[in-house]
């Protein structure tokens, strides 16, 4: 049960994540995915089989419950940008401005089940199990905006750090970043401390996430 609790809210994240990036993308002067039909909330438009299914469960079981996994990547043309700095730095960062979102809303629902927990007398299983699965989308979004601030190719914060650094160093980052997709597979799973430091801030925050739900108990 818990697996396919963790694997819809994923699914739900990850397409969310992909959507804002597409969306901020349109805004930016770019409609590519626009017209690829990327800016939906049909799971079949943006789900990879890998990524979204394969990976996730594996982990789950390779990890003892950890969960991560990813959409296809969003087409963005950061030369019809407007801005093309600044949009890519947007466009970057518009998905994981959309996990922390989620994960803020995720939070105030459970506190709202909390809260009313009083006032509906018999259904403590039903609520405790409701309050189970907003704690699970607080701290799978919060992975994912961790994790997708890593500056490592493709991972969004790689954007980001590419227009921070100085620009001959700048184009050595991004010549090596076709190396990115096999720097991180090797760190997931060869590197049991990786996660531990993506985990550090998460348990951090969601550990705001809880004290705060536990207010209204």
């Amino acid at each position: 049960m818990d697996l396919l609790f963790l694997l819809i809210i994923l699914i739900f994240s990850i397409v969310l994540h992909e959507v804002a990036h597409a969306w901020v993308a349109r805004r930016e002067g770019d409609d590519t995915a626009e017209k690829l039909g990327r800016i939906t909330l049909n799971p079949l438009s943006h789900l990879d089989l890998m990524g979204s299914f394969i990976v996730p469960i594996t982990m789950w079981y390779a990890t003892n419950g950890m969960i991560f996994g990813w959409a296809k990547p969003v087409p963005v043309d950061p030369s019809r940008f407007r801005d093309r700095r600044g949009g890519d730095i947007r466009v970057s960062l518009a998905g994981i401005t959309a996990n922390l979102g989620l994960a803020v809303a995720f939070t105030l629902l459970a506190s709202a089940l909390v809260a009313f927990q009083g006032l509906l007398p018999g259904a403590e299983d039903a609520i405790g199990l409701g309050v189970r699965f907003m704690r699970f989308g607080v701290f799978i979004n919060l992975i994912l905006a961790v994790f997708n601030l890593i500056p490592i190719p493709p991972l969004d914060g790689s954007h980001v750090l590419f227009h921070l650094l100085p620009r001959p160093l700048a184009l050595k980052y991004r010549a090596v970043g076709s190396l990115g997709g096999l720097v991180l597979i090797g760190l997931i799973f060869l590197v049991p401390r990786f996660f531990d430091i993506v985990l550090f801030p998460v348990q951090f925050l969601m550990g705001w996430a809880d004290r705060f739900i536990g207010l209204w108990t």
